[in-house]
């Protein structure tokens, strides 16, 4: 992962259940079956250089297994350390 999650993840939404993720196979392979969701919400991340930024993050989740692959889908916001 080339960033870091910094505190909570704000607005989470399910946007992909069961058979609306195409990644479905692969994420019972890897990881087993479960319930899979595919999510997203708002994030305060540091990327590796040490910028930190809100950002938009995706992710997939299930019940028992957790939150799996982080994903930065767009930047919003430089944050300015006070």
């Amino acid at each position: 992962m080339f960033f870091e999650i910094i505190g909570e993840i704000q607005q989470p939404e399910t946007f992909a259940t069961g058979s609306g993720i195409r990644e479905l196979q692969r994420l019972h392979k890897l990881y087993g079956k479960g319930r899979w969701r595919k999510r997203k919400g708002i994030a305060i991340i540091r990327l590796a250089a040490g910028q930190q930024y809100h950002a938009e993050i995706h992710w997939y989740e299930a019940t028992g297994i957790g939150r799996k692959e982080f994903k930065i889908k767009q930047l919003l916001q430089e944050v300015k350390e006070v």
